[in-house]
Order: C-alpha cells, then structure tokens, then sequence
C-alpha cells in the first residue's frame, strides 16, 4: 500500500471558521503573538496566556471539520495516509484521520510547566491548576523559542513517502517548512494554496485552490472520485 503523507497547516483550518495563526497585522485575535504565545509572554503574564487558549478552545468546541478534513480521511480506504500539521485543533482526528503528527502541540491537551508529561484537557486552565508534583499546568502548545519535539518523527515520515500533499500551509515556518526536503527527490509532490510560493522542484504539481476545493483535485487525479 503506497504512503501519502501530507503536511497541513492553518489554511485547511480557516474554512471550518478557525482564525489563522497570524493576521495581515501581525496579530492573532488581536495579540502580539510574541505576548502569547512564547515562554516569556507566560512567564510575564500566565493569566493572559491561560486566558488567551481557553478562549481558542472554547472556539475549537464552536466549529466541525470541513470536506477537506474529510477527503484526507478518506484516503485511508486506499493508502496509508500520515498527516503532519502545524495546527493544534482536533479536526483530522474528527473527520477520522488515524495517523496524526501534531508538530506544534494540541489544544485539548496540556502539562505541567515542569515536565513534558501531556495530560488529556478539554477545560478551562487557569492559574492554580497544578500537576501532582504541584506545578502549575500549561497548554500542550510549542511556543516560539521550544523545540518541536515530534520533528524527528515527522522527517522519518517523510522519508517514506510515495505521494505527498501540501494544504493550507505557506511552508515558510521553520522546521515544518524543511520537512518536504527529507521526501525522495521523484515523489509526486500536491501543493495545495490559493496563492502558492514558488517551488523548485519538476516534481510538484501546484493546485491554486483553496483546501476544500483543491482537495477535491486531488482526490481526482489520484482517479478516487
């Protein structure tokens, strides 16, 4: 069974009604990601930072997955399929995906500012949660300035491509943008994206779709529906 791997990011996200990580001005729901969504910004104001997911998990609860989500799952009928995302929603996952890489860490999940012991979390977190050692818990999230502890895995994924799909990611966040290099130079590349950045590789074939739309190229040319 050949392997499809696919890297997702905020794109396929936005048609299910979630913002994108980053607006035109910089800000995510208004904040200074650098306020949010870094270790500093916790240290200096937890509260806000606490504040600041649980209002984007209450929104998570708020939206579905949408036929991209869908379509990927899909492919499990016919290939095995690993989806390695930028995005920290539950949304392949929901629309059945099996094998999900979450590069950046995961909404409903948290752990303690101490340790890398990830916890199940579907509430509210708020200051004076603490772990069973009594460390206050954080959200399983991989701020700027943290390592992205699921790369590794991820590039051995990649390695074993036979067919990968680009969606809803502009491949410019580092290291998710450096994972489509560790693909086999002949693998049939989908680059998914209304407006694509520039590839140099024979190899890929850009879509310039949206993910639902482009998703449903896809699943054509592979001759699935």
């Amino acid at each position: 069974m050949k392997h499809i791997v696919v890297l997702s990011g905020a794109g396929i996200s936005a048609e299910s009604g979630l913002k994108t990580f980053r607006d035109s001005d910089g800000l995510w729901e208004g904040h200074d990601v650098m306020e949010v969504a870094t270790p500093e910004g916790f240290a200096k104001n937890p509260e806000l930072v606490l504040q600041f997911y649980n209002e984007r998990r209450k929104q998570l609860g708020e939206v579905e997955p949408n036929s991209a989500h869908f379509d990927l799952a899909a492919l499990e009928e016919n290939y095995k399929v690993t989806i390695i995302t930028q995005n920290v929603d539950d949304l392949h996952e929901r629309a059945g995906s099996t094998q999900v890489i979450h590069l950046h860490g995961e909404l409903l999940k948290a752990k303690s500012v101490n340790n890398e012991n990830i916890l199940p979390w579907n509430t509210d977190i708020k200051l004076g949660d603490v772990c069973e050692n009594g460390h206050q818990i954080r959200p399983h999230i991989v701020w700027f300035g943290e390592a992205v502890p699921m790369i590794d895995v991820a590039i051995e994924q990649c390695k074993t491509a036979d067919i990968l799909i680009i969606i809803g990611t502009s491949m410019q966040v580092y290291p998710a943008a450096s994972l489509m290099h560790y693909v086999e130079e002949q693998t049939p590349v989908y680059y998914i994206d209304p407006n694509p950045a520039a590839m140099n590789n024979k190899q890929v074939t850009t879509i310039r779709e949206n993910a639902t739309s482009g998703m449903k190229t896809v699943l054509k040319t592979l001759s699935l529906k």
